[in-house]
């Protein structure tokens, strides 16, 4: 665990969570939900199926997202649009988008938390308010994990996604704290930690692989924790100050 050099600060009211790569890793759920959904097309879409590999409909939703990136907050529309346009390309019945759409989704919210998460939630709990921020499309009631989070503001509700403070802000309003009485915690420095850091909130990068990443981006956390237990022993230290 590192901690930047920064003044005391007031110890935090609330915490706030990204949900994907922080609370369990997404890029096998969604490798395999991106298996089922192409199964499916090959038995009720086999012209879309056929004419688009499951890589090529991913390098279709990176040229969408290039030109439209404020579709980052709402990654099923991305996903929704590629559809639409591999059913166009290939003749079938757009009727049947909802269908596969819900079929992805189903296995999208498959996913296995880190073994730290459920007992660090049940910690903080105890003595915080916590709550979730997420440009995702988890849903934590499928999932299992709602009861732990007292709010879970998605971006493709609220309409606006991280880095842009206000998504932050609300967040911290819904809980009835000022951003300077919550730390958000993420994996992505771009979107949580200088996302948060923007609208007032101390930010810890939840750096689970040990990257240096932050050097270079010129980035400083206000922690670093590869891991619940880091986290909450920084959490410690600054419910104590």
């Amino acid at each position: 665990m590192s901690v930047a050099n920064k003044k005391p600060v007031v110890p935090p009211k609330a915490i706030l969570f990204d949900l994907d790569d922080t609370l369990w890793p997404i890029a096998p759920v969604i490798a395999a939900a991106e298996v089922l959904l192409h199964d499916w097309l090959t038995a009720h879409a086999p012209k879309v199926a056929q004419q688009f590999s499951i890589e090529a409909m991913r390098q279709q939703r990176l040229v969408l997202l290039e030109a439209q990136p404020q579709l980052h907050g709402n990654l099923i529309e991305v996903r929704r649009a590629g559809l639409r346009s591999a059913f166009a390309a290939a003749g079938e019945d757009p009727a049947l988008i909802e269908a596969a759409l819900r079929h992805f989704m189903a296995a999208r919210n498959k996913v296995t938390p880190y073994d730290d998460v459920l007992p660090g939630l049940a910690w903080l709990q105890q003595r915080m308010l916590v709550g979730s921020i997420s440009n995702g499309n988890a849903d934590l009631e499928i999932i299992g994990l709602a009861p732990h989070f007292k709010i879970s503001i998605a971006a493709a509700d609220f309409g606006v996604p991280k880095p842009d403070a206000t998504i932050f802000l609300a967040g911290c309003e819904a809980l009835g704290v000022a951003p300077h009485e919550a730390v958000y915690v993420g994996d992505d420095l771009y979107f949580d930690v200088t996302g948060a850091q923007n609208a007032g909130m101390r930010a810890v990068w939840m750096n689970r692989r040990g990257s240096d990443a932050h050097l270079a981006a010129g980035v400083r956390p206000d922690a670093i924790c590869a891991n619940f237990d880091e986290l909450l022993l920084w959490l410690q230290g600054q419910l104590e100050d």
